[in-house]
């Protein structure tokens, strides 16, 4: 991989472990290998991730994805190679250093992981209520903002257990997003949701990549939502807001990834990987290739 240095970039260590890479990338992973015993997680991992777009990982149940999400917040780290965030190497980062950095990222679990004994409002604040010197009259503000961003600003005050799925997938975007990180990671974000609410989560995802210009990491196996994701854009022209069919410079804001066996089979464009003559993609996206 060809890399450009500034002269100041020049200037710092290269064993510098916090040594800024020489891209603007929000995600960079450079030859990553994990094994757990003798099962082969990733070989040789490569890739990086713009600021301000959105890379969706696709693949099997099993192949790996949400270990790569986990080894991207620091949870995990790499038998070899280097992994690099908001320009910082986090791979051989101290405890202290990797919750400083945890801390302008959010993460959509796959459960939502919401608090039942907390109502919406204290769900999507918590992390502010709890980790920042920020006055509750603005937390109190922010929660407001988010939710009425989400469209749920009159659940504010309603248990998640009076919510439908949808609705707490969505207050749980909400809390990932509140305290303003500029990456958020999605972890198979519409699993378990029928197609109609499944489109509401997905044009919320939209609407961040578009409007909060959030660097985002979409892993799924929803081919079709991911489809949606990548070929639609978030449109505010002194109205409302509208999702609509991306036009041919948005597309560029989306790209996948799919991982197979440990590695990445495809990295492109979502026109890219319809059109891609792989036996392994074809069979892959068979049973849900448009028209749905």
């Amino acid at each position: 991989m060809l890399l450009i240095t500034t002269p100041q970039q020049r200037e710092r260590p290269t064993a510098d472990r916090d040594a800024a890479i020489p891209t603007p990338a929000a995600v960079v992973f450079e030859r990553v290998s994990l094994a757990f015993d003798q099962h082969v997680i990733l070989r040789d991992v490569s890739f990086s991730v713009p600021k301000g777009t959105m890379r969706i990982l696709l693949g099997a149940s099993g192949a790996g994805k949400s270990v790569l999400l986990k080894l991207i917040l620091g949870l995990l780290r790499p038998d070899s190679g280097r992994i690099f965030v908001h320009g910082h190497r986090i791979d051989d980062m101290r405890e202290r250093d990797l919750l400083q950095m945890r801390a302008d990222i959010g993460m959509l679990f796959q459960d939502n992981a919401l608090f039942d004994s907390l109502t919406v409002a204290e769900n999507v604040g918590y992390r502010l209520y709890e980790a920042t010197d920020t006055p509750p009259r603005a937390v109190r503000a922010r929660i407001e903002e988010v939710l009425a961003f989400i469209g749920l600003g009159d659940c504010i005050d309603r248990m998640p257990a009076t919510l439908s799925g949808g609705q707490r997938r969505r207050v749980a975007i909400a809390r990932a997003m509140a305290a303003k990180p500029s990456l958020l990671l999605f972890d198979d974000p519409t699993t378990g949701l029928d197609p109609i609410i499944a489109t509401t989560v997905d044009d919320e995802i939209v609407k961040l990549r578009d409007l909060q210009h959030v660097t985002s990491f979409v892993v799924t196996h929803q081919i079709r939502d991911a489809y949606y994701i990548a070929t639609h854009q978030a449109v505010s022209e002194n109205g409302p807001v509208r999702i609509a069919p991306a036009e041919t410079a948005a597309l560029a804001r989306a790209e996948f990834m799919v991982l197979h066996e440990g590695r990445i089979r495809f990295d492109g464009s979502a026109t890219d990987l319809l059109a891609s003559r792989d036996p392994y993609l074809q069979d892959f996206l068979f049973r849900t290739l448009p028209p749905w």
